[in-house]
């Protein structure tokens, strides 16, 4: 680990113990047939963007039937923690775990048939150099099918927005639904689709936070920390203001390659 890694081996634990193992954003396995559903991914290669600690990796291949999924991320302690996982369940055969440096995806062109990402993305700036990447990287009617945390409108956070930005200090990059749609469009995308999550991730975070807060936080402390819970807390008292708001709006995000 270095002192820039966004996520030590603390918050994945801790992460991990939130939304299931192995997944460092909520929802678990049921959020991801969400993202995907109605994507036929059997046999197919798969490019998982921001892979977390593999339990993403290992459910596409497991449940999913996707031929091979290469995984990337840019910290070495959630790529160490997903290349383990993967060992351990003796799928490194159809699993590879790659750690890339920020920047145009290392891949030649048309080398895969689905990108996908989980809640990853909202760490990339340039959502446009991103859209027109992904759409390099697809083979001919090859899709895009992500799930981000986004801002409902192109103007300045909300103060709201702004103090959960950074109690976060996860260096988020929020876009609008509509800078995504332009962006999946101008880099050629078709049939592209955007939906809103916020209801469904309104009600979760509140439950969260009840747990971390409520009767359970002694049972965090004792495994985290008191101090580590209570700037938890803080992050989620923060967050439920801009998810009751909307501006703060989980979305899936589709689109396709023309074949």
């Amino acid at each position: 680990m270095t002192d820039d890694d966004l996520y030590d081996q603390l918050h994945i634990d801790f992460l991990e113990e939130l939304w299931g193992e192995g997944y460092l954003s909520p929802g678990g396995a049921d959020e991801v047939a969400r993202v995907i559903d109605g994507v036929d991914l059997t046999g197919r290669h798969v490019l998982d963007i921001g892979c977390g600690s593999g339990a993403i990796a290992l459910e596409l291949v497991r449940t999913h039937g996707v031929g091979h999924v290469t995984g990337i991320d840019v910290e070495d302690p959630v790529c160490l923690a997903a290349r383990q996982r993967a060992e351990a369940a003796g799928l490194t055969d159809r699993v590879t775990i790659q750690k890339v440096t920020p920047g145009p995806l290392p891949f030649a062109d048309g080398t895969f048939d689905v990108v996908f990402s989980k809640d990853s993305i909202i760490h990339i700036p340039d959502k446009e150099t991103l859209a027109m990447d992904a759409f390099r990287v697809l083979k001919p009617g090859g899709m895009f099918a992500a799930s981000d945390w986004l801002i409902s409108h192109d103007e300045a956070p909300s103060p709201e927005m702004t103090r959960y930005i950074a109690a976060e200090a996860l260096e988020f990059a929020m876009a609008s639904p509509a800078r995504y749609a332009a962006a999946m469009q101008d880099a050629g995308f078709t049939d592209v689709e955007l939906v809103n999550r916020n209801p469904w991730y309104a009600e979760v975070a509140r439950a969260e936070l009840e747990s971390l807060a409520g009767s359970d936080r002694a049972k965090w402390e004792a495994r985290y920390g008191a101090d580590f819970i209570a700037e938890q807390i803080r992050t989620w008292q923060a967050m439920m203001p801009v998810l009751q708001s909307g501006e703060h709006c989980p979305h899936h995000i589709r689109g396709r390659k023309p074949a």
